[in-house]
């Protein structure tokens, strides 16, 4: 007489590879949001000026620009590419917009189109480099970080240009619609604005064939070439797409100094890489989330903001960013390594 031992196939080989990489998707936004909970309460417990609504406020005003430049920075790390250009052509962009708005006197909507243009433009050539060129996208978006921040300096004069003279330009970033509707929640328009673009970067990565094509790009570029697919089209259009997000950002700086900063700009995109990898996008490609990416700002926010409450000097604080940058790319490649 013979009997059969039927045995249960173990959870993780149940699961389907999609299934258990939203499983380590949705840890790794999880473990962030941990995070960010732990740092707020204990700075809040370090100090009482931290929880203050003036204080919170300025935490958002300044997610709302990294933020804008994390969403930008996740489109491309999904498809498997890097854009170190961030930071300067976020600059670049506010300089075109104080040439158009201030040199030429042009109405306020134009120079918005002019800055979300300039950033799509430079995000296409960008990505032509890459595409087409084959150059790597590190070495060709660090050419072109250098090259924005020489143009933004040569167009200004070296000098900042200030839109003293351009009514309602302020209010892109320090205006608050909410606020005039529930004065109890004077939320900057920035903060909304990010949230906005953020909401249509993720729609754009769920719900449209651009969306799919960036995660298959990173995910294996050659399948996706060897199936017919124009790859060098795709992959344009992502960083154009990118570029003029950071054309949003650009906006949004200016707004909040009420000028712009020619010299500004170098470092953000660390923070903005840094953000998208602690909010659990893979540096490899393939895999990444919107919203981990808005909660991997939050974090950087926070932790710049508790830091400056707690007087701590600038150069440690510079410290602590490095080293955070470090720990997000060294957790990133144990997730890939256990993945």
């Amino acid at each position: 007489m013979t009997t059969t031992a039927q045995t249960k196939p173990s959870n993780l080989q149940s699961k389907s590879p999609l299934q258990r990489l939203m499983k380590a998707v949705a840890h790794q936004r999880l473990l962030a949001f941990t995070s960010l909970v732990i740092l707020l309460i204990a700075f809040s417990l370090a100090s009482p000026n931290f929880m203050q609504t003036s204080n919170m406020i300025a935490i958002l005003q300044a997610t709302s620009v990294n933020g804008v430049l994390a969403v930008a920075a996740t489109l491309v790390i999904i498809t498997g590419g890097i854009d170190l250009s961030v930071g300067t052509l976020m600059t670049f962009t506010a300089v075109i917009a104080g040439v158009v708005l201030t040199y030429a006197g042009l109405p306020l909507p134009l120079g918005v189109l002019a800055a979300i243009g300039a950033g799509a433009f430079c995000g296409l050539c960008s990505g032509t480099f890459i595409a087409k060129m084959k150059i790597p996208p590190f070495i060709a978006t660090l050419g072109m970080m250098l090259i924005l921040k020489g143009l933004s300096l040569v167009i200004s004069g070296t000098r900042p240009i200030y839109f003293n003279d351009t009514p309602g330009f302020d209010q892109i970033s320090r205006g608050s619609l909410i606020g005039e509707l529930i004065p109890a929640l004077p939320i900057p328009n920035g903060v909304l604005i990010l949230f906005l673009v953020a909401g249509a970067a993720a729609y754009i990565l769920g719900r449209t064939v651009l969306g799919r094509y960036t995660f298959a790009l990173g995910s294996n570029e050659e399948a996706v070439r060897l199936s017919g697919v124009n790859t060098d089209r795709w992959k344009i259009a992502v960083y154009a797409l990118a570029g003029g997000i950071c054309g949003i950002g650009g906006l949004l700086i200016a707004s909040r100094l009420n000028s712009a900063q020619p010299a500004l700009g170098l470092g953000y995109e660390l923070e903005a890489i840094a953000a998208v990898v602690i909010g659990g996008t893979s540096l490899a490609g393939g895999r990444g989330t919107i919203l981990g990416t808005l909660i991997g700002a939050l974090i950087m926010a926070v932790l710049t903001n508790g830091l400056r409450v707690l007087s701590v000097a600038q150069e440690w604080q510079t410290v602590v960013t490095g080293a955070i940058i470090i720990l997000a790319v060294y957790a990133d490649m144990v997730r890939k390594k256990r993945a």
